[in-house]
């Protein structure tokens, strides 16, 4: 069971369509990319890397992909988060959101 953080909650909205990458690392850590697009039409994405007891070790939320397609968002997502979790960078939770 995950942890998740503030910036999780305040990122979340159940009306918006969202595609999600789940994974477990070989050392257990979980990684959790999502994207949507906002009301405005602007992809947005979330990651989150949990460590295998669920606690949140790094989240963030980002929309500055306006001009991006959800898939080549994901795509980097999921990158970016495995990238984060290999280089023990995953340890903070913040949002890079600009509102």
């Amino acid at each position: 069971m995950r942890l998740r953080g503030d910036v999780f909650w305040e990122w979340a909205d159940p009306e918006l369509h969202t595609r999600t990458h789940d994974e477990t690392l070989n050392d257990g850590t979980f990684i959790d990319v999502q994207v949507r697009l906002s009301r405005a039409g602007k992809t947005e994405m979330f990651i989150g890397i949990y460590a295998p007891d669920g606690v949140a070790l790094h989240e963030e939320a980002d929309d500055s992909h306006s001009q991006e397609s959800m898939t080549r968002v994901l795509a980097w997502g999921v990158g970016r988060a495995r990238q984060l979790a290999a280089s023990g960078g995953a340890n903070t939770c913040q949002s890079a959101t600009s509102k």
